[in-house]
Formats: structure tokens, C-alpha cells, sequence
């Protein structure tokens, strides 16, 4: 993941403060896995390093201190670059869930049962992306979109993936 480069991104539309990029990043990616605490303010300092963004504020407010950051011009340059970039598709690489599947058939384990339970789990969460509120931006839902679409993918997978075996089971006899 660009977590620098979406860090950028979250503070294109003005000075923030740690928590405030943390929430923006997890209000603009809420299915996805929270961008914690650590990894921001060390993304922030390695972006204040290399002169990406520089700190404009320190408040305390009555409680601890705030620093708060601003993108600078090349750090702007730099957002717009990536935001610029085609991403190359993903090389052909195996995920667990395909590990699993062969490492099930080679181990003679049922792998249909197995498929049965994954395809379970995949439909239950389309089912809650597609039942989720309508609450925040069109972007919220183009991450839902986007997660639904390749769950819906990996569906048409395992039932492939069921076909072959069952075919090779009755191919077998």
C-alpha cells in the first residue's frame, strides 16, 4: 500500500494533525483495515524528512501537543506523480485461499467442504458490503464496489475450482 502517497493525499485539502489524517484515511477506506496510529506518525516523520510536507503548528490545547502538518510543493509534485501512475496489474501470485485449496487436495483432505466454507464466508461478506448504509461520499462506495466486485470474482473461482475437482473425482472411479 502507498501509505505515504495517500498520506500526501489526505493532507492535500489542508494542514492536519496526525488524528485527523488517521480518520480521514479510515472514513475514505471504511471496509477496509484501519490505518493505525503508529504508522501514520511515522509515515509523517519520514514525509517531514524528505521534505514532503513540514509541520506548520504545534498546539497542545490543554492536552497533549498536536503537531499539525502541511504539504509542501515538492510534496505536492509528488502527489500529483502517483496520482499520475497506471498501477502494473498484480503478478500472477497465489493467495492463502488457493494455497489452502491445493495444499487441501494434496494432503487428501476434503476440498470440497473446504470451498463449501470459504464460499459461505465470501457471499456473507458481499451480502454486508451490499446491505452497507449509505452514509459518506461516492468514494466509500467505490471501495465497496471495487471489494465486492473481486469477492465476486473469487466466487466464480471456487466454483471452478469445485467443477474441476468434482470432474476429477468422478474422472477417478
Amino acid at each position: 500500500m502507498a501509505t505515504a502517497e495517500l498520506v500526501l493525499g489526505l493532507l492535500s485539502a489542508g494542514p492536519a494533525h496526525g488524528y485527523d489524517v488517521k480518520r480521514g484515511h479510515d472514513s475514505w477506506f471504511p471496509d477496509s483495515r484501519p490505518l493505525a496510529f503508529g504508522q501514520v506518525y511515522t509515515t509523517l516523520g519520514r514525509l517531514e524528512r524528505d521534505e514532503l510536507v513540514e509541520v506548520v503548528d504545534r498546539a497542545s490545547e490543554g492536552g497533549p501537543e498536536r503537531t499539525v502538518y502541511a504539504l509542501t510543493a515538492k510534496g505536492r509534485e509528488r502527489l500529483a506523480r502517483w496520482l499520475a501512475e497506471p498501477i502494473e496489474p498484480a503478478p500472477g501470485g497465489v493467495d492463502e485461499m488457493v494455497r489452502k485449496v491445493v495444499a487441501t487436495i494434496r494432503t487428501g483432505e476434503d476440498a470440497s467442504a473446504y470451498l463449501a466454507r470459504q464460499r459461505a464466508i465470501y457471499l456473507h461478506r458481499i451480502r454486508e458490503l451490499k446491505s452497507a448504509e449509505a452514509g459518506g461520499d461516492s468514494s466509500s462506495w467505490l471501495v465497496r464496489d471495487y471489494v465486492a466486485l473481486h469477492l465476486d470474482a473469487d466466487l466464480r473461482w471456487l466454483d471452478r475450482a469445485l467443477d474441476r475437482i468434482t470432474e476429477q473425482k468422478e474422472t477417478n472411479r
